[in-house]
């Protein structure tokens, strides 16, 4: 039982340590995962005010993402399938707040960027996530 423990402990580490890598590797995800933690994490806990006063430039730093000198081991035709993913995702959900749509809806389009962009991280990293 403790041996299985710390070895999800090292795993985890391990993962932490594999992603921070691939953000300083590539400027523009690290900028981009600042904006998604500060808007996607108190959106969880039900408050929707950062999302709705930053989705504009949550739009802008994921454009900027593809825009970006991609590091060569990350230019592949998954990451950037997926960051093109992202981009459409991020302009999607700030036309929903523009549009005043439903905390529902943004929600549930944020909580979709959120998964994408580990999807990212996970193939920058060679994790699935």
């Amino acid at each position: 039982m403790k041996t299985n423990f710390f070895a999800i402990v090292a795993l985890l580490l391990f993962a932490g340590a594999a992603s921070a890598q691939s953000m300083d590797k590539w400027p523009a995800l690290k900028d981009l995962h600042t904006v998604m933690s500060q808007t996607f994490h108190p959106a969880e806990e039900g408050n929707l005010e950062p999302i709705k006063t930053r989705s504009e430039e949550l739009m802008h730093k994921s454009a900027a993402l593809l825009k970006s000198d991609v590091p060569a081991d990350f230019r592949t035709n998954a990451i950037l399938n997926s960051a093109e993913k992202l981009q459409l995702k991020t302009k999607a959900i700030h036309k929903l707040v523009t549009s005043k749509a439903s905390d529902a809806e943004i929600t549930k389009a944020l909580s979709q960027a959120h998964d994408i962009f580990h999807e990212i991280v996970g193939l920058c990293t060679g994790e699935k996530h």
